[in-house]
């Protein structure tokens, strides 16, 4: 199986035809079509339906274009690696995270780096925690910064100095908009939106649930999520009262929402991690020793 065979099977996927894939590809389109039939032999599946007009994907097709888009990027990505491998430090770095005010810190590191290294390139991923750790763990991410509670047990890690502050976001027209503070009996019985990362209740640490304590079980979730930004629409439209972190939605004098602190105060930690034994490009190697100083000092 060749990286230009999953090339052109991903471009067909994409375009829906053989004709528009072998006009973007340069090659003809009975060359396009026998690689493809090649292809089907290899695997001993059938990847398309064809038609008259148009061709889709069968479900192999659609496993087969997950994989072999994970594949051509890790390629892709391993090309660029080696090809900053030069005395002036350039390449790419790629960088998950779920939304979290402490990315300031990243993005001053950055910039600072950016003076002295400008060919180095950084890509930002936003998730949550399984889709940061997913990406990690398949060579996709060179770094994630978890938000507690989060699984570190497989990967180095350094503890950023910053706390992330939780509270409820909620209308301006709500009744609990006059309070300063929400205690957990304000939440009882309202229609909630939360987290589907605080809500795991499989960590060995939470302090999310260990703040509501007794009353976890009788919260009404109605909505869960893993981006805060979806979640203030789902507040907007008036579904519910979203438990999140602060300095993540809108919440200013043009808003229609507002945030509420939790009372007694809940913060999270957070961390940035990488893979262990990992053996990292010179441009990320050059970003994780900024971190390191930046850090230390």
């Amino acid at each position: 199986m060749e990286l230009r065979v999953l090339r052109y099977f991903l471009t067909v996927a994409r375009e829906g035809s053989i004709t528009k894939a072998a006009n973007f590809l340069h090659v003809t389109q009975p060359t396009l079509s026998r690689q493809l039939k090649d292809l089907e032999l290899d695997l001993g599946k059938k990847l398309f339906i064809r038609s008259s007009h148009s061709i889709s994907l069968t479900n192999e097709g659609i496993l087969l274009k997950k994989r072999a888009e994970e594949i051509v990027y890790m390629a892709d990505k391993l090309k660029t690696e080696f090809r900053s491998m030069k005395e002036t430090v350039s390449g790419d770095v790629y960088i998950g995270g779920g939304e979290t005010d402490a990315m300031r810190q990243i993005a001053r590191i950055i910039k600072k780096l950016q003076v002295s290294y400008p060919n180095v390139r950084y890509h930002i991923y936003s998730g949550n925690e399984e889709d940061v750790t997913d990406r990690l763990d398949k060579g996709m991410l060179d770094f994630g910064i978890l938000i507690e509670p989060a699984n570190l047990s497989k990967y180095n890690y350094l503890n950023i100095p910053a706390k992330d502050l939780w509270g409820v976001v909620m209308r301006k027209d709500s009744p609990l908009a006059e309070q300063a503070t929400i205690h957990a009996a304000d939440l009882i019985h309202l229609p909630l939106i939360c987290s589907r990362q605080a809500m795991n209740q499989t960590y060995s640490k939470n302090e999310f649930a260990d703040w509501f304590g007794e009353n976890l079980d009788k919260l009404n979730v109605v909505t869960t999520y893993n981006l805060a930004y979806n979640a203030s629409i789902m507040v907007e439209e008036g579904i519910g009262y979203a438990i999140t972190l602060d300095k993540i939605v809108n919440t200013s004098e043009d808003s229609n929402l507002c945030f509420k602190p939790l009372e007694p105060r809940l913060e999270s930690g957070l961390n940035i991690v990488w893979k262990k034994h990992q053996v990292l490009s010179a441009a990320s190697d050059l970003f994780l020793k900024a971190i390191q100083a930046e850090l230390s000092s």
